[in-house]
């Protein structure tokens, strides 16, 4: 047995989350009988049903203007608002505490075709997605009810996604999310105890490795991570420090984007098919502190292991909180190599 599972049978230490991973790749061919793949609807250009097309009416009786690049609109359905109702005072209760909800939610159209992806578009178009994001959080910036924006795309049924015509949404709230905060705080120990910072060094230990870079340019990288929970995770970084997109020069945000297209496609191409993820960027909050130790970056976390094979969350990691991984990075990243993007056609 020693043989058919070494090398692929281990537990690796998760420096962002401080957690363990533990990954045996040797289970991955075990037997399966749960879901199976979820194939994508035939859909086209233009769909009278979509709330997101040009021209269509959404749900609060709002017309979608005509628009032929990117689409920015405040969500009709807002997770959090400026105008959230006020809720009773928990001040003198330390344990239920509760707030208004306040913040701002905004919907990203990337498109005005309905049956197209980011991975699909000329990497042109999608560099003006990524400038429109680096607008939006320059305009985030000078608001000061505003603390911390999370800018996330679920794509995919696999994922949840309500709404197929390609989209992200903007979360800009009044707080600061759970894993930055983590990530914030994990630098700063790293920076204390060690003098270096611990972005510098995990992009370091990948270039050296080399094995699970998938994607560079002059100014980006993408890699699979050593520590990596799902099959497929990349994470995206710019290769100069910046704690947000506020502070990327042009020519670095057009890297950055050219990479995440790179990466984007390979996934694609490496199954044939619209692959699914959640895509998330980590950026320091807008709150006027500074947060020298924190790099901002793409996170990209695909649920898919193999076609039809979902990693679902199961005792380990809802349970217990530490995930179990059936897959070896250097094993997905060489997967991802092996695509030949030229190969790719892009807008179908």
């Amino acid at each position: 047995m020693k043989d058919a599972v070494d090398g692929k049978w281990e537990k690796r230490w998760h420096p962002l989350r401080e957690e363990w991973v533990v990954y045996s790749a040797h289970r991955n061919n075990r037997p399966w009988q749960g879901a199976g793949l979820i194939k994508p609807k035939d859909s086209q250009p233009y769909d009278s049903t979509c709330y997101l097309c040009p021209g269509n009416s959404r749900v609060h009786g709002s017309t979608n203007p005509d628009y032929k690049d990117v689409f920015i609109f405040e969500n009709d359905h807002p997770v959090v608002s400026m105008q959230a109702p006020e809720v009773g005072s928990s001040d003198a209760d330390a344990l239920y505490k509760k707030e208004r909800a306040l913040g701002i939610a905004k919907v990203v159209c990337y498109d005005p075709r309905h049956n197209i992806t980011l991975s699909q578009m000329k990497l042109e178009k999608v560099a003006k997605v990524f400038f429109a994001f680096q607008e939006e959080m320059i305009a985030f910036e000078k608001n000061p009810a505003i603390k911390s924006v999370l800018i996330f795309e679920n794509k995919g049924e696999a994922v949840g996604v309500s709404n197929s015509h390609p989209h992200c949404q903007i979360y800009a709230t009044d707080f600061s999310f759970k894993l930055v905060e983590q990530q914030i705080r994990v630098a700063e120990h790293y920076q204390t105890a060690y003098h270096t910072n611990i972005f510098e060094d995990i992009i370091a230990h990948e270039k050296k490795d080399g094995r699970r870079v998938i994607a560079e340019n002059e100014h980006a990288i993408a890699f699979v991570p050593f520590f990596a929970r799902y099959a497929y995770e990349v994470m995206i970084f710019s290769k100069k420090s910046h704690s947000s997109l506020i502070t990327l020069s042009s020519k670095e945000l057009y890297d950055l984007t050219s990479v995440f297209h790179q990466v984007v496609r390979r996934m694609d191409m490496n199954f044939q098919m619209d692959f699914p993820y959640v895509m998330s960027m980590m950026q320091a909050p807008v709150d006027g502190n500074p947060y020298p130790d924190f790099r901002m970056h793409l996170w990209l976390q695909p649920p898919y292991r193999q076609p039809g094979l979902i990693k679902y969350l199961a005792g380990p990691e809802i349970g217990a909180g530490n995930f179990m991984a059936d897959t070896m990075p250097e094993d997905k990243a060489a997967e991802l190599l092996k695509v030949n993007l030229n190969d790719y056609a892009l807008e179908r």
